[in-house]
């Protein structure tokens, strides 16, 4: 089945209520691309999960000081970015494009395979506009609004830009974004602007029980959730299932627990190695 036409197949299941299952062929979500095979949320990493047949990138959107929308996991660049330090250490949302343009973010990850050689350096920051203008409609973005405590009016940020690029929901189209998040806060106000796109409320740590009091919230806004991994059973599954949301584990890079997970009936799977996922679903 393609790609976006499992996701309509899987939001139709989340609308209906009470629907005993999900479709048998899990979406493979390319955590911030194929970043167990190449450096995170660079093109180089987008640009293999693609090459790989992952259905879906995903992408941790922030904000730089001179508001451009910029795909990075980390509040600081510390661990991923290499350069002048003054341009490539601290918040993310303190510094320009222009000078986070001075940091490479491919070497750290040559950095950690003595004799490797400098495979990905020169990577470079890459704004949602320019993957976006990269890509188009050819693949499904997988969109987490990252910190928007630190950036006021973020969420209507990025829906001009999704409009700007025809990437916003139409009638009787297929959807090309996906949009996710911790922060109830935001997708609440996604909702708000843009009721018609799909969420997915990211959760961490213990769950909060009754689960089915959680989810039923959770229902009115998104129609999906991403758990830890850990916490992925059978009982959250039933409760997911009851209110009608799709359920993303994160981040399942292991054979064992991807099977798991697969077994309980999972609608997809956050990973940073989507080649393992899609050699295991082509299993017979």
């Amino acid at each position: 089945m393609p790609r976006i036409l499992r996701w309509v197949l899987v939001l139709a299941i989340a609308h209906c209520i009470g629907c005993p299952s999900a479709p048998s062929e899990p979406m493979v979500i390319a955590h911030r691309g194929a970043s167990g095979l190449a450096p995170e949320h660079t093109l180089a990493a987008y640009d293999l999960a693609i090459e790989l047949g992952a259905d879906t990138i995903e992408q941790d959107l922030q904000v730089t000081r001179d508001g451009v929308l910029v795909i990075l996991h980390d509040e600081t660049l510390d661990r991923t970015a290499r350069g002048p330090a003054e341009n490539c250490t601290g918040p993310v949302h303190e510094k320009t494009l222009d000078e986070l343009g001075s940091c490479d973010f491919g070497v750290w990850f040559d950095d950690r395979v003595p004799g490797a050689g400098a495979r990905f350096a020169g990577q470079k920051i890459v704004t949602l506009e320019a993957l976006i203008q990269r890509y188009g409609t050819r693949v499904l973005y997988y969109i987490e609004t990252k910190h928007p405590e630190h950036a006021p009016g973020v969420e209507q940020a990025l829906l001009s830009m999704l409009a700007s690029h025809q990437l916003l929901p139409r009638e009787g189209e297929e959807p090309h974004v996906i949009v996710q998040s911790f922060s109830s806060e935001s997708l609440r106000n996604i909702h708000a602007l843009q009721p018609d796109l799909p969420l997915v409320q990211l959760l961490e740590g213990d769950l909060d029980e009754p689960l089915d009091d959680e989810f039923g919230v959770i229902a009115e806004y998104a129609v999906g959730i991403g758990p830890p991994r850990s916490q992925v059973d059978s009982a959250l599954m039933a409760a997911a299932r009851r209110h009608g949301l799709v359920v993303h584990p994160y981040t399942v890079n292991e054979r064992a627990e991807m099977t798991r997970l697969l077994a309980l009936g999972v609608d997809g799977l956050f990973t940073d190695r989507p080649d393992r996922l899609i050699e295991l679903l082509r299993q017979p």
